[in-house]
């Protein structure tokens, strides 16, 4: 038992250790202080992932990554059209506020006769009109958050 407990406190510690690390140069590194842009928390740019979990909140969130930039929603069905379903996927590709830093891709599926779904062609213009709305949200919060 104090084998397992003087493990745990090691391992705690060398795992304090490291995270204290981060800030620190790489070895053979000139550089002595962290670079400007480094952002802390989130791996993407905070205005896109915000804009787009607001966005797209209507659809039920399958899995979101925020230091890979992926968010994953599962299927939603329109109650107005409940013979087709959604499920959208979003890349957040850059840590600025950017149009080409934001890539939505949907996939739209159909009920046959018998009840089963069937893959279904998706417009173009969907994925475009989310990524804008998206940008539209994220350049709204961008703004909210300047004027503080």
């Amino acid at each position: 038992m104090a084998f397992v407990r003087g493990a745990a406190v090691a391992l705690i510690a060398s795992g304090l250790l490291l995270g204290g690390c981060s800030s620190l140069p790489f070895v053979g590194s000139k550089d002595k202080a962290p670079k400007a842009d480094v952002q802390l928390g989130i791996g993407v740019n905070a205005y896109l992932w915000r804009a787009t979990l607001d966005t797209l909140s209507f659809m039920p969130l399958a899995s979101a990554d925020p230091w890979g930039g992926v968010v994953n929603y599962d299927w939603y069905v329109n109650p107005q059209a409940p013979n087709e379903r959604f499920k959208a996927t979003v890349f957040i590709l850059d840590r600025r506020l950017r149009a080409d830093a934001l890539n939505v891709s949907v996939t739209k599926e159909v009920k046959d006769a018998a009840g089963a779904w069937t893959a279904a062609p998706v417009a173009a213009q969907t994925e475009t009109d989310l990524e804008n709305a998206i940008l539209t949200r994220a350049r709204q919060l961008n703004l909210a958050n300047a004027a503080r």
